[in-house]
């Protein structure tokens, strides 16, 4: 669910000069919403013009090929039509590049020179600082159903005794054991707060993230479900956990996961479900979209068309089995619609063509196509262990309050009264206490998990582990 508005790097530069030699190192800081990315341009003179890479050092990205430029009458054009991505700008005296930075519609400044940048430096109070007053313990353990190797963090609190025990679950997206996102590390927040007050904590890197063995890519939400699994298995054979208090902390699609693990077993006494879904994730998917969109400027009229448009395709996607034909429809389905609406923006330096087998691609992964056929009622109705459901209202992601009625609905209807549901006024998909909820502030935003949400769910766990 944390699919946010995010910019790739994968330029291909090929160049040809028109008088100044423009080989070397060139930098620039690209500012996407509140959130700042350092880019770099590593140029090289060969016989036959110049041969570039470049690093993203915020993303980890480096030495990434480039392949086509343009420098003439000192414009600077980097395109790349595979990624909707076009750069332009001129050379002024002080020998900086200013332009723009498109892709797929939208523009953002950037600015190129010789100076090198430093990472900016953003405060993040609730991180914790060593030495830490509790067991810091990194573990690996196995998923023998995949086999598959997982690695991770156990912290456990100093006194001797057996502890209560969570798992956390991160959302969408490959995550590492922190949840690390936009600068902020939501589970190395959770772990600390927990650990301090008496319950173990076990946070791990999704399977082939960071230090876990494994492949992201091909997975879909039932498979993170048999990691998560394995964790409880791994907890269950340490002497400092309660066996019978061990419970789930699931965010965003980790609040699809940990219902999937309670239904099928009874090792689980407890979940949480932080900003998890009710309804079908093709619901969720408009939902996000009209939100995020609206919040963004977007014309009710834009809406309505994106969300015909999108509802037309997730319709193809839930009533077509077989994936080959599924592809067919759609690249057909999408087709049409450019061709009936020629105001829809084709991003420049890509053909129509291009854009569908795009946009066919990313509709048709494994993890898509699950996520958007999946309701989550039916494995609601079967768990049985207390579950505290909490969301902002200010999410725009997952909407709080139709998720949460969803939530309550299904776990009733299996004969589950262990139901507790909480809106937080104020907060958004990360539990931040925001202006307008929408992904461009997250990064902006000193603060990484609301005290009052720490601290609620933090004491309904207590409570549940007496």
């Amino acid at each position: 669910m944390k699919k946010l508005t995010s910019v790739a790097f994968f330029l291909v530069l090929a160049i040809s000069l028109s008088g100044q030699d423009i080989s070397g190192q060139w930098n620039g800081v690209l500012k996407v919403g509140a959130m700042q990315l350092r880019i770099v341009f590593n140029v090289t003179k060969t016989d036959a013009g110049y041969s570039s890479t470049l690093d993203s050092p915020d993303q980890g990205a480096y030495g990434i090929p480039v392949a086509t430029t343009t420098f003439e009458n000192k414009v600077l054009k980097f395109e790349a039509p595979n990624l909707g991505i076009q750069y332009e700008g001129t050379l002024d005296k002080s020998n900086e590049i200013s332009g723009n930075f498109r892709q797929s519609g939208q523009s953002f400044p950037l600015i190129l020179s010789r100076q090198e940048h430093e990472k900016e430096t953003v405060l993040r109070p609730q991180e914790p600082v060593k030495p830490y007053p509790y067991v810091v313990e990194d573990i690996v353990f196995e998923n023998k159903k995949d086999t598959i190797q997982l690695a991770g963090t156990l912290t456990l609190p100093k006194q001797t005794g057996s502890f209560p025990a969570v798992v956390l679950i991160s959302g969408s997206g490959p995550q590492n054991r922190d949840e690390e996102l936009m600068g902020h590390k939501p589970f190395l927040v959770w772990a600390d707060y927990l650990t301090r007050n008496g319950i173990a904590v076990l946070r791990f890197d999704d399977r082939g993230t960071a230090a876990s063995k494994g492949n992201f890519k091909t997975a879909i939400t039932p498979d993170f479900a048999s990691d998560v699994e394995a964790a409880v298995k791994y907890l269950k054979t340490r002497k400092e956990i309660d066996k019978k208090k061990i419970g789930l902390i699931g965010h965003s699609e980790g609040g699809i996961i940990a219902p999937m693990v309670a239904a099928g077993s009874k090792d689980i006494s407890f979940i949480v479900l932080l900003a998890g879904t009710g309804v079908p994730g093709n619901e969720i998917l408009l939902l996000q979209q009209e939100l995020i969109g609206r919040a963004n400027g977007a014309s009710e009229a834009e809406l309505l068309k994106s969300k015909l448009m999108n509802k037309g395709a997730f319709d193809i996607i839930i009533n077509t089995v077989d994936n080959s034909k599924r592809k067919a429809d759609l690249s057909t389905y999408l087709n049409q619609v450019y061709e009936q609406d020629t105001t829809l923006e084709i991003p420049q330096g890509m053909t129509k063509d291009e854009l569908i087998s795009k946009q066919v691609s990313q509709l048709t992964s494994p993890w898509m196509v699950y996520f958007i056929t999946h309701d989550p009622a039916p494995v609601l109705q079967k768990v049985k262990c207390a579950v505290l459901a909490v969301n902002g209202d200010k999410d725009l992601q997952v909407p709080a309050q139709v998720n949460l009625d969803a939530i309550k609905k299904a776990l009733e209807k299996g004969g589950n009264k262990k139901v507790t549901t909480r809106v937080f006024p104020g907060l958004n998909h990360l539990f931040q206490e925001c202006k307008t909820g929408s992904p461009s502030e997250y990064a902006g935003i000193e603060q990484t998990i609301s005290p009052v949400v720490l601290e609620e769910v933090t004491q309904w766990i207590v409570k549940q582990t007496k």
